[in-house]
């Protein structure tokens, strides 16, 4: 069973589109896809709990984290399930990602549909930075652009 989903970014300048893709039920979700007009280099990447963006960006809420755990890279045990690390941006402004992640889902009762994902500012510490926001945001800093994550008939 195929499960896809979509999110479309929008910030004032940075846009994106971000696909997502799981096989199985317990198979790592595929996340592929672009973002443009970002400065360059690495930038924040997290799924937040709420897929509201009424009022911009800040509305999609912190990030996603049903298991009340700290902020960590993807690979780590101990991360928010929304933690999915930094996306690098080339010279131009272009940030192209391929990956896979073990721990989120697009089924059962901690499913990332219909929550934001969220390209930020910075570049995430990925919990390592000694700082009291390393071990909630990654110090991300402010939050570019943003989109609700929804099923695709793609």
């Amino acid at each position: 069973m195929s499960i896809k989903a979509v999110a479309v970014l929008i910030g004032e300048t940075v846009k994106g589109v971000v696909h997502f893709e799981q096989e199985g039920l317990d198979s790592p979700v595929h996340i592929y896809g672009e973002v443009l007009n970002l400065t360059p280099g690495l930038h924040g990447f997290h799924i937040h709990q709420f897929g509201d963006t009424t009022n911009g960006c800040i509305s999609a809420g912190p990030h996603f984290n049903p298991f009340r755990k700290t902020h960590g890279s993807p690979n780590d045990t101990e991360r928010h399930l929304g933690d999915l690390g930094n996306i690098l941006a080339d010279e131009s402004g272009m940030a192209k990602f391929d990956f896979s992640d073990k721990f989120i889902r697009l089924n059962g009762p901690h499913s990332i549909i219909g929550r934001a994902i969220v390209v930020h500012n910075d570049p995430d510490d990925l919990g390592q930075g000694g700082t009291e926001l390393s071990k909630t945001t990654g110090n991300a800093g402010g939050r570019l652009a943003c989109g609700v994550i929804g099923i695709t008939n793609i």
